[in-house]
């Protein structure tokens, strides 16, 4: 007997029909609300690393991930002339083959297109409201009727709308990492070829990457600050204005990226933030992936923790006669691997984006001295071991009660917990999330 028989899911990004698919490999019927009137395409680079490979497995689309590999090979670090002062291939940080790069619209692909016969989907609609009863939730939608659902999930992304409604506003649940990230396409003007060009000054970052799975190259900007401003959350205008004047005149591709950045259709701007809550759950309402424990572009781990996530969540409700043992399962085994992939997103920064001359040549050593070292740095092998640190088997542990002051870090973020998996793959370094 299951602890649900219909689920409704905020976000048909890669978490929701993650779960969609699992839940109806038990049994369960899901339905995706999403704001978007169509599956989201294209996006940049991702990782699929570790367990999540496994649960990949089982769901069915870890042949696809393969199949669809951005087969990037090489990435240079390169002056402002252009030069190449350093790099690697990626042949050299991925000798164990426990992760695998796509673009993200690729995953979402693999993971919706199957599910649409068996889930129901209603696009160009959110969420306005949720009322628990006994019996369940009763949702209002800002376009169709209302309806009830045992169940309801927040897999809208950082931003969560359920959230919002669920646990009120975003503030107090975010850790702001001190960066601003963009991402968007332009012509391939350098004649790239599988290949990453990454040129640094202190406190900023401009990437460009090539792979075969998608038009033109993508271009990568950011920035680091010490001072939260809220750009992300102002007009496109303002934050290709705030972009601008980070890079204008500051050598490199910089004026051909910013012209084309200026009429790019794809133009992607967010602050790097973490997720972090005390509890994931409430009532008959849970949160699943960059939703609840939002690792942020930095830990490279967003997407493996959203499909771990889905599939655990699916397995605790089938296997338990209530939503609350269900869910109370689910943050127990999950939490735990979500501290430790938080955990490396402060040193994925500051490989990206060092904020000093010195930082930036120390970074450059280190990948210089790689080959030596048989490893790039101490960010993989955090990466990997964070990356295998659950058992997709194993039962949740008995739930110890967590304290507050105790628990909280910098800037009122909990302290990640490190863990070790049962098997330690090399990981990929930063620049593989360009």
């Amino acid at each position: 007997m299951t602890a649900v028989h219909n689920v409704l899911i905020s976000g048909a990004g890669i978490a929701g029909p993650a779960l969609a698919r699992r839940l109806h490999h038990h049994g369960i019927e899901a339905t995706v609300v999403e704001r978007a009137p169509a599956p989201r395409s294209g996006g940049y680079a991702i990782d699929v690393r570790g367990v999540a490979l496994d649960a990949a497995e089982r769901m069915g689309v870890l042949d696809g991930i393969i199949a669809h590999r951005t087969r990037i090979a090489t990435a240079s670090l390169v002056d402002t002339h252009g030069r190449r002062v350093t790099g690697f291939s990626t042949s050299q940080t991925a000798r164990e083959g426990r992760s695998h790069e796509l673009l993200r619209g690729d995953l979402v692909r693999l993971l919706h297109e199957p599910t649409t016969e068996y889930t129901e989907y209603l696009y160009g609609d959110s969420i306005t409201g949720m009322e628990q009863g006994p019996g369940g939730v009763r949702v209002t939608f800002e376009r169709a009727e209302p309806r009830v659902f045992d169940l309801v999930v927040g897999a809208d992304g950082l931003h969560s709308n359920t959230r919002r409604l669920a646990f009120g506003p975003e503030g107090p649940h975010r850790r702001f990492l001190e960066s601003y990230i963009s991402i968007f396409t332009v012509p391939n003007h350098l004649g790239l070829d599988r290949e990453v060009h990454l040129y640094n000054l202190p406190g900023l970052g401009m990437g460009l990457y090539h792979t075969p799975r998608a038009e033109g190259a993508k271009a990568l900007l950011m920035v680091r600050t010490d001072e939260e401003t809220g750009i992300d959350r102002r007009t496109a205008e303002e934050q290709r204005r705030f972009l601008h004047e980070a890079f204008d005149g500051r050598g490199w591709e910089s004026a051909r990226v910013l012209s084309e950045m200026d009429r790019a259709p794809d133009f992607y701007f967010d602050s790097v933030t973490q997720v972090r809550m005390d509890r994931w759950s409430t009532g008959r309402i849970t949160l699943l992936g960059d939703a609840g424990y939002c690792p942020s572009p930095m830990s490279g781990q967003g997407s493996s923790l959203a499909v771990v996530g889905a599939y655990v969540l699916a397995e605790e409700l089938a296997r338990s006669e209530d939503h609350t043992t269900a869910l109370a399962a689910y943050e127990a085994r999950m939490r735990p691997f979500a501290d430790a992939n938080q955990a490396v997103a402060d040193a994925g920064s500051g490989f990206l984006a060092p904020r000093t001359r010195l930082g930036i040549a120390a970074r450059n050593l280190a990948v210089r001295a790689a080959p030596l070292l048989s490893r790039l740095g101490t960010f993989d092998t955090r990466l990997a071991r964070a990356a295998e640190a659950l058992d997709l088997d194993a039962p949740a542990p008995v739930p110890r009660r967590r304290t507050g002051p105790g628990r909280l870090g910098r800037r009122g973020g909990h302290r990640a917990r490190s863990g070790d998996g049962r098997r330690h793959a090399t990981g990929r370094a930063p620049l593989r999330h360009l």
